[in-house]
């Protein structure tokens, strides 16, 4: 199985600031995997990373797994989210992982 993350900056890319809560990014973010019918889980994270032109940010990024997505889904879900939280682009990563469940039987 296929774990896909997509790492979205909460940095707005022009004013290089946060504009909004974090709560406000959660929501749009459920909306658009609850509008796609992607199963997900996601994280909060904070992290820095060097622009072109050498300027270093450092802010809040939202971090979203998902589990056997097809690549076409997944594109088109992190170009939504780079509109949706104004981004110049959005990290994908991808790796392959074991996955199963455990139920409880009573």
């Amino acid at each position: 199985m296929t774990e896909t993350k997509i790492y979205v900056g909460l940095n707005d890319s022009e004013s290089k600031e946060q504009k909004y809560d974090i709560s406000t990014y959660t929501n749009v973010l459920k909306n658009v995997c609850k509008n796609y019918g992607i199963p997900f889980s996601f994280s909060m994270q904070q992290g820095g990373y060097m622009h072109e032109n050498g300027e270093y940010t450092e802010e809040n990024t939202l971090v979203i797994s998902l589990i056997d997505a097809k690549n076409e889904i997944v594109n088109e879900m992190a170009r939504d989210l780079c509109v949706f939280f104004h981004q110049e682009s959005v990290l994908i990563t991808e790796d392959q992982v074991k996955a199963y469940l455990i139920e409880e039987h009573l």
